[in-house]
């Protein structure tokens, strides 16, 4: 057994003169603080990879960056899933008995200190070394191509997948963390101009600075528990060109895996945090992780399903899309709002009832999965 005991999240954006060590630091003290305890406590600290400080050490760096020496500690790198990946092996590990509190952190100033074309480049990375990267393919490029397909197969259209796009900025219009706050309309992202056919820069998340920490406890530190029910993953493949059918890919062999885990259905969930790099990727893994039928996601959005006081509130903070994405801490800002939800601290955002939730990581071109149940307990 294992409890999410504090959270930390800074504002995402532009956060000049910032490094990833300062940012990290922020996010983790938050967290913390919020788990009521001290640094001295912690006893394991897993973090994140940085594309703008790729140190091979980076954990020992941030932990003397920090002050603290822990007991355990690593990084950890299977892309945009790796903040649930940690957050899944810091659950073991306090299961196991091996540590009593575990720190997971991670941020970067990827808007502020890395170049636009350094970041392309070093992202463009995850495609194959012979077979893709060399044709000159973007993340969005891999995911517009797989957008293609999807909407080919299952009639989805560029105004279904925008949808997505404008509930996501509906919901970061509420929060005073979140990167872009102006109210968008379908037209809008219709309008944007085009990054990689079909999807325009209103479907893409953007380039942030930021940080998000978490405390991962053997035991609850404070009022209302939020405990680790059960959590799965699986790696179908990491480049496109092995990539399975897509009625095959990895987020529904997790799901499977973490529902047996956890020991409840899909009927049991009352919030959702799904991963968001664009709108397709979100469009596709609701309809994976079985929130919606095939083709039919943009339909419940328009129905109000997915809203704050729908039948299945959708990342309230604004997800990546409108949130911000600084890199590994851009998932983990579900994470955060997800706790923030289930112990009733969401202030405007705060949903009817978020007793179960369903978190899900993507990482790679819908190459690594995570799959996690959080449940609340009193």
């Amino acid at each position: 057994m294992s409890f999410v005991t504090g959270v930390g999240l800074t504002p995402y954006g532009k956060h000049e003169g910032s490094s990833s060590l300062d940012l990290m630091s922020k996010a983790a003290q938050l967290a913390i603080d919020d788990a009521g305890l001290k640094r001295a406590d912690i006893d394991a600290i897993l973090c994140g990879y940085s594309t703008v400080s790729p140190h091979i050490m980076l954990a020992t760096v941030f932990a003397e960056h920090f002050g603290i020496r822990p007991s355990y500690a690593h990084a950890v790198q299977v892309g945009g899933a790796t903040g649930l990946a940690m957050t899944m092996l810091a659950h073991q590990l306090v299961e196991a008995g091996v540590v009593r509190h575990v720190l997971v952190v991670a941020g970067e100033n990827r808007l502020t200190g890395q170049s636009r074309d350094a970041s392309i480049q070093a992202l463009a990375q995850v495609g194959h070394p012979d077979y893709e990267v060399p044709l000159g393919p973007t993340i969005p490029a891999y995911y517009g191509l797989v957008a293609s397909r999807y909407m080919h197969e299952y009639g989805v259209t560029e105004e279904d997948l925008a949808e997505f796009a404008v509930l996501m900025r509906a919901y970061a219009c509420t929060h005073p963390g979140a990167q872009f706050r102006e109210p968008i309309t379908v037209a809008d992202v219709m309008a944007s101009k085009p990054v990689a056919m079909p999807l325009k820069l209103l479907d893409c998340c953007p380039v942030s600075d930021g940080g998000a920490a978490f405390v991962i406890s053997r035991e609850r530190t404070g009022g209302a528990g939020v405990k680790v029910r059960g959590c799965a993953q699986a790696h179908t493949h990491q480049h496109v060109t092995a990539a399975p059918a897509l009625s095959e890919l990895g987020a529904e062999i997790s799901i499977a895996r973490a529902k047996q885990a956890a020991g409840v259905a899909i009927s049991d969930v009352r919030y959702a945090a799904v991963y968001d790099s664009f709108t397709i990727t979100l469009a596709m893994l609701l309809e994976d992780l079985g929130l919606a039928g095939r083709g039919e996601a943009a339909a419940r959005v328009r129905s109000g399903h997915f809203s704050r006081d729908g039948a299945m509130p959708l990342n309230t903070h604004g997800g990546l899309l409108s949130y911000g994405h600084c890199g590994v801490g851009g998932a983990m800002a579900h994470l955060v709002e997800t706790h923030l939800q289930m112990t009733e601290r969401a202030q405007s955002r705060q949903v009817r009832d978020a007793s179960m939730a369903l978190l899900h990581g993507d990482g790679g071109v819908l190459s690594s999965h995570v799959t996690m149940f959080l449940e609340r307990v009193r």
